[in-house]
């Protein structure tokens, strides 16, 4: 697997083989599409009667967390040691030779915040919006604004042909 760079990038959306959707060219680094934070969010719940959660079981996100939606040009502060489950305004859409990364930018793993926990891999043949796992392990509250571009995709090409057919194929909510 080789990682794309600005270029081929470009050559593999005008094939069609990767779609963002909403997209702008200046979105593309060199070898890394950003993505903007949506307005919608997850956000744990802190209850007593919620003794553990358990792995080994399947998990139902919704009977741990509660829905928020952002509005306008308001925030969510992000208290330190909180995670959140935040969701990308792009649709990404690989075709099924193209896998991908959601990793966060630098700029703010420097102030403590983890952009995208565990689970960063896109599979081949995906057309979703992309949950990011938002921790604050710095010593602040961090206000998170939608639109911000918070992550970033790096594309890779697959050796063979596959699609996701997973549980969270068609995901547009966090």
């Amino acid at each position: 697997m080789a990682v794309l760079t600005r270029d081929k990038i470009l050559e593999e959306i005008k094939k069609g083989n990767i779609k963002i959707e909403p997209f702008s060219k200046d979105q593309i680094g060199p070898a890394s599409i950003d993505l903007h934070l949506g307005s919608r969010f997850r956000v744990f719940k802190k209850e007593s009667s919620l003794l553990h959660v358990s792995p080994q079981k399947e998990i139902n996100i919704e009977e741990v967390t509660i829905p928020v939606k952002i509005k306008n040009k308001n925030h969510l502060l992000v208290k330190p040691g909180e995670t959140i489950l935040g969701i990308t305004k792009e649709k990404i859409i690989l075709s099924c030779g193209l896998c991908a990364w959601l990793e966060g930018r630098s700029r703010f793993a420097r102030i403590g915040l983890g952009v995208h926990v565990t689970s960063g891999f896109i599979q081949p043949g995906v057309a979703n919006h992309q949950i990011m796992e938002i921790t604050n392990v710095g010593p602040n509250q961090i206000a998170l604004y939608p639109g911000t571009r918070l992550c970033q995709v790096i594309i890779e090409r697959c050796e063979g042909k596959a699609k996701y057919k997973g549980r969270f194929k068609d995901q547009k909510e966090p």
